[in-house]
């Protein structure tokens, strides 16, 4: 169900997403949503017990991934009693479908009746310490997109974007998981040596093409957001390698058991 977002309330396309999504799974009522980023979609078998898998595209307003890697169906998984939402790829800005279909899943998955968004996604790292399959707790981000999944004066606290108590939850179930700031660049295309050394003074340690703007649009929502960025690949420029898309998804697959089982325990532990 393709549907242009432009000339629609977004909370009523979330609304209506979410009665479908209700209606197609059998099951009323999410707690948690978790979106998977480049490279992590092997992770999805590791969460839970499937109830139901749909492509997000039979659901209102929601558009069909163009990204390899993103296979644009949303899962509902049982961990305990916990209801989870698992979005298998996402909408990223640079394919052209407007700000509010890249923060559709996110509304949705509220309109659900989540409480807790996890958004977790592939990335370049800063930190030569990071080698490719290093899972990164986001502390903070930096939005160099330009734009803004909020409608006029809608001003939101975003000091504590994501949740100190969920960072804290997770080092407590892996105590080595480092922190780090993410940095959104519009895309598609990567970032230049020249823009990587901008956000290290800028204090970034991540950069990557997505997360930024649906965090923000999970805050308006209300939800609780626990980021996690996988490291694919150094940044532009650190080791002298061109970059390639094909690389972050075999990073991906390499981290797939690990980040399955990542995810699996910080549902339980909610």
């Amino acid at each position: 169900m393709t549907q242009d977002l432009l000339n629609t309330d977004p909370t009523t396309a979330a609304q209506a997403a979410a009665a479908e999504l209700a209606r197609r799974t059998g099951v009323a009522h999410h707690d948690v949503a978790i979106v998977l980023g480049s490279g992590w979609s092997p992770a999805v078998d590791l969460i839970g017990d499937q109830i139901a898998d749909i492509a997000v595209a039979d659901l209102p307003h929601f558009t069909a991934s163009t990204v390899l890697g993103h296979s644009g169906r949303v899962r509902s998984v049982r961990v305990g009693d916990t209801r989870v939402l698992v979005f298998i790829g996402r909408t990223h800005y640079y394919e052209g479908h407007g700000v509010d279909a890249v923060a559709h899943a996110v509304r949705t998955a509220a309109a659900a009746g989540c409480k807790v968004l996890v958004l977790t996604n592939g990335c370049g790292g800063l930190n030569p310490q990071w080698a490719p399959g290093t899972p990164v707790l986001i502390s903070d981000h930096i939005n160099l997109t330009g734009v803004t999944p909020l409608r006029g004066a809608t001003f939101i606290d975003l000091t504590d974007v994501y949740s100190p108590r969920l960072r804290t939850l997770c080092r407590e179930l892996e105590p080595d998981l480092p922190e780090g700031v993410y940095a959104q660049f519009l895309g598609p295309q990567y970032e230049t040596p020249a823009e990587i050394r901008m956000v290290r003074v800028m204090g970034g340690d991540l950069v990557g093409m997505s997360t930024v703007l649906e965090a923000i649009a999970a805050r308006e929502a209300g939800l609780e957001v626990l980021g996690i960025s996988l490291v694919t690949n150094l940044a532009a420029g650190m080791t002298g390698e061109p970059l390639d898309h094909r690389d972050v998804l075999a990073a991906g697959k390499a981290a797939a058991e690990r980040m399955g089982q990542l995810l699996a325990r910080v549902v339980a532990a909610l």
